[in-house]
Formats: C-alpha cells, structure tokens, sequence
C-alpha cells in the first residue's frame, strides 16, 4: 500500500517536497509500510464493509449475528394482556420451547415507561427468549433497537407486522406496514444495523381478506436480512371469523425458503399440530390454544390427548397465583394485579372441554362450547362463562375481591358472543 504515499501526503496538506519532515507539513509521521493513497484507502473501507455484512472476514470468521436456530420447536406466541411472565412460566413447565414477551410499543419504550419496561422482563426458565416491539417509523424502531441491544438480555427480537387493533393501525403500526414496504423495509435493515441478535418477523396473510400480501413480501423481508418470519393465516380484515388459511400457510413456506417461515393459526391439539408440520413450515406458533389449555405443548410432545382433571387444572392456576405474587408482589396491589391478569385468562380458560366429555376428539378451536355439567362441581364451575363465576375461582385461591369490584375481559377473541 506504500505506492502513491507522495500523493497521500499532498492530498493531506503536504507540499511533495520530501526534504521537509513530515511534521513540518502538519502531517503525523505515519510509518512508510503504512502509508497509503486517499483511493486505496476508502477502497479498502468499502471492500471490507461488504464483506462484513456478507459475514466473511479475511480470517475465515464469521460476522454476521447470532442464527436463530429455533426449527421443530414449539413457540409460544407473544400474547397482549395474557402473555405475562407468570403465564409463560407455566408454558414452560408444559414444554413451550421458545417464548416472547407480549408486544411493547416502541415510543413508548423511549419515553422510559416503566409499565413497557416491565413487558421485556424475562424468567431464568425461558431459554429461548425475544421481546416483540411495534412502531411505525425507521427513526424511532432504530432507536429502539440500539436501546434494547444495550439493555436487556434477549435472543432475537420481533417485530409485530400483524397487530390488527385500530390504535396501533391507524398510526401505521402493525398490519399497516404490510401496505407500507418502503417504510418497513428501513425499519427492518435499521434496526439490524443496531442489533447484535437475529431481527424476526411476524405478520399476518394481509390488511384484506381477498388480499393476501404475505407471498409477495416474504422474499424481499429475507433480502432485508430477517432471519424468520411467523405468519398467523388470517388478514387483519378477518380477524377470528373464519378459519386460519393453511394452504397459504402451506405456500408462503416454499417462496420464503431459506428463510424459515413459522406457521400460526387454530392448533387445539396434537393433530391439528401434526398437520401444521405437514405444510413445510419450519415449526408452530401457539396462541389462544395455549390460553385455552396451556398443557397443550406437552400433548403435542407426547402425542397424545390429556384428560385433565378439575383438580389438577386447579392446581396450574394456583401455580400461576404463586408466580404472579412473586413477580407483581404479595401486598394489596400486587395481589390484585395478580387476579386481573388470572380473570383475564379464566375467560379463555372456560371454553376448553375435558377431554372425557367429548364424543369425538379432538376439541376443534373455533367449536362454541355447549353448557354441560362437568365430572364434578369444580369442573362445572371452570366451564362457566360468567365473569361472577370466574371472580368466585379467583378467591379460592386469592381471597376475597375488594368492594366493588368489578371485571370486563379486555379481549373480544375470548368469547363467542
């Protein structure tokens, strides 16, 4: 490289007279061997930052971040209001392989929210583990990320491409970057600037029901540098009104090869479990299956249907109780933080049926369950679908409610009605 260093010193404010030292010139006395044009030099910066983000280095190394070697495990989705810490522990107990925190909104995470903080927390069981942000600009999702690298202890990290509430699709957030590719584009190849672990996806098949635009992005999201991508088979348009679209669950896992595609969407069982694998994804994303039995991972490991008993489904609720006070605390506040969020998955909970009622199984996740009387008083009462009852198996084993207290679920996916 010491060819042209003449020329490198005059383009740096030196005269060519080599009978002037080099400090003379303003210039610092750079040894010979090292010394180079201004051409070489930026060409050698270019030629060596396209191999970085190729992830080859001179040595033979490899650069590139982390993979995300997740495929064939059971992932448990990031789920609002209901996918708390103590909830995924108990997923965890059941054989949930990989878990995420419920989604966090990204402006709000800059503005040092404690509440959005609290989100991101994650337990010493979760062994596979990412946060999900939501935003809708590349300055903001950015500056997010390059915080998170910083701050908290993760895996991966999602970004939510598919949260269909109006709140967050009216600011361009969500499902609104589906129709958005310039913008989501920046987002995804700014944050992977920042981030030091693999960036994943997750979207729906598209804004409108008759338009699915999940086929069409997938390839460019994998140019972008996504390392996965889960799809939920349902547009936003459509929310729970139909079945989950696994043909094209099915097709968009051949045009998002290499990339890994996860497929989510109405797995209640084993079987339906076992079809979802059939279409090529790389693995399965469970959602409202696991608010409705939770113990549905260990099904789907074993193969097999659990008739669970009222007892024993008591007993996961008082575990999650326990974990709830360790997590929210054990005063006033914290107990009744703790009963909301139990409340809010209770008005899931009532809509499975035992196994050992059924005439035919398995339990289909979109089948509105009659009123029957259950094995035993307990299992009655777990199958109501009354806030009242609910709150009257939260005192079992959190005490009395305070005076007037009052509970709407939060969520319109947890009921019928």
């Amino acid at each position: 490289m010491a060819e042209g260093a003449a020329e490198a010193l005059t383009d740096s404010g030196g005269d060519g007279d080599s009978g002037v030292s080099a400090s003379e010139r303003g210039v610092a006395p750079i040894k010979a061997q090292y010394r180079t044009t201004k051409e070489e030099f930026h060409g050698y910066l270019e030629a060596k930052g396209q191999e970085k983000e190729s992830g080859d280095h001179e040595d033979g190394s490899d650069l590139a971040e982390p993979e995300l070697n997740i495929s064939g495990k059971l992932y448990l989705a990031p789920l609002t209001t209901c996918g708390n810490l103590p909830f995924r522990r108990v997923c965890k107990r059941f054989g949930a392989d990989v878990t995420c925190g419920e989604m966090a909104v990204c402006t709000n995470l800059l503005q040092g929210q404690m509440s959005e903080w609290a989100l991101l927390k994650r337990h010493a069981c979760e062994d596979i583990f990412g946060v999900q942000v939501e935003g809708a600009f590349p300055d903001t999702m950015t500056k997010c990320a390059e915080l998170l690298s910083r701050t908290v202890d993760v895996d991966f990290v999602d970004i939510n491409v598919g949260c269909p509430i109006d709140l967050v699709y009216k600011k361009g957030g969500g499902c609104a970057l589906m129709n958005r590719s310039a913008k989501f584009q920046q987002i995804v190849r700014g944050m992977n600037q920042v981030l030091d672990v693999p960036l994943t996806v997750k979207i729906r098949t598209g804004v409108q029901e008759r338009v699915s635009l999940a086929h069409s992005l997938l390839p460019e999201m994998r140019d972008w540098g996504v390392s996965l991508v889960t799809l939920h088979g349902r547009s936003r348009e459509q929310r729970y009104t139909k079945l989950a679209d696994w043909q094209y669950i099915e097709q968009c896992a051949k045009v998002a090869s290499p990339m890994p595609l996860f497929g989510n969407g109405d797995i209640l069982s084993y079987e339906d479990a076992n079809r979802a694998m059939e279409t090529g994804v790389a693995g399965i994303m469970i959602a409202r299956g696991a608010l409705l039995k939770p113990w549905l991972f260990t099904e789907i490991k074993e193969q097999r249907h659990w008739d669970i008993s009222s007892s024993e489904r008591l007993d996961i609720l008082r575990d999650f109780t326990h974990y709830g006070l360790e997590h929210w605390g054990s005063d006033t506040q914290g107990v009744e933080k703790t009963r909301r969020f139990l409340l809010e998955w209770l008005s899931f909970l009532c809509r499975y049926v035992p196994v050992g009622l059924l005439e035919r199984l398995p339990q289909k996740i979109n089948e509105r369950p009659p009123y029957y009387m259950g094995r035993d008083y307990l299992e009655t009462l777990m199958a109501s679908q009354q806030a009242a009852d609910w709150i009257r198996i939260s005192e079992m084993l959190l005490g009395p409610v305070p005076p007037n207290f009052v509970f709407l679920p939060k969520h319109k996916a947890n009921a019928y009605k």
